[in-house]
């Protein structure tokens, strides 16, 4: 099975500080996968190459198998089929849920035909099945600034999904949510992932526990181990590092 993203050996050296130490890492069309470490372990730069915010000192990102992605700029990555969804909401507070999920799809054009774009019945339907998707069909109208925590994280989870990514990247989806809005977040990626793969960065155990099939640690740049939660967890370099566990010595 070809990758969808394949990280070959980036390195990136912040004037001296080695925040990514030859990271290999690949990801499967349709794939689900759960990124997780201690903090500055580097999985955030890791998401800040993929998409273009930051570029890697050495190495090569490749996405379906031909796009080296340390050329492009950020809006080129987005347009090639790469969308990122922040820790913190970025939605637009004072326009409608609906307005919001518009607007996103209009990203890509000019802002001519931004200004003087007409809504299609392509579009429309578009933006129904998102709605529903993010299970945010019955607050159409409403201003997205009185909507929960959760519900603006799931508006802006659709807002990247009105793009229709290849590759779904999340920071910490779950930060701040109720026990019901995370069950339903995890539902969601599994989701989102019959149409496109899903990177996901999460220091929540119980979830990842929960809603993860691959997970790939991380420590001080480099990748620690990859597998299921189980072989994760088993893994004894897992134990000393990360979960701060040391061998017993007789």
């Amino acid at each position: 099975m070809s990758q969808i993203l394949w990280c070959d050996n980036v390195m990136v050296d912040f004037d001296g500080f080695k925040a990514l130490q030859g990271v290999d890492l690949m990801i499967e069309p349709n794939e689900v996968r759960f990124l997780i470490g201690p903090n500055g372990a580097g999985k955030t730069t890791i998401l800040d190459v993929i998409c273009g915010k930051t570029k890697a000192t050495s190495g090569r990102v490749l996405f379906e198998e031909v796009v080296n992605l340390g050329s492009l700029q950020e809006h080129k990555i987005v347009q090639k089929g790469i969308a990122r969804k922040f820790q913190n909401p970025s939605i637009f507070s004072q326009l409608s849920v609906f307005e919001n999920l518009e607007l996103s799809i209009r990203q890509k054009r000019n802002l001519t035909s931004v200004l003087f774009a007409r809504m299609t019945g392509e579009t429309k339907n578009h933006i129904e099945k998102v709605l529903e998707q993010i299970g945010l069909q019955d607050f159409v109208y409403k201003q997205a600034g009185e909507l929960s925590h959760g519900q603006k994280q799931w508006l802006e989870i659709g807002m990247q999904l009105m793009q229709n990514p290849s590759l779904l990247l999340l920071d910490e989806p779950i930060a701040g949510m109720t026990g019901k809005e995370r069950e339903k977040t995890g539902e969601l990626m599994h989701e989102i992932s019959a149409s496109c793969s899903v990177l996901v960065v999460e220091h929540d155990m119980d979830f990842v526990r929960k809603y993860s099939k691959q997970v790939t640690v991380m420590h001080e740049g480099k990748i620690l181990c990859e597998g299921n939660m189980t072989d994760v967890q088993e893994n004894e370099h897992v134990q000393e590092v990360y979960l701060g566990r040391r061998k017993q010595t007789c």
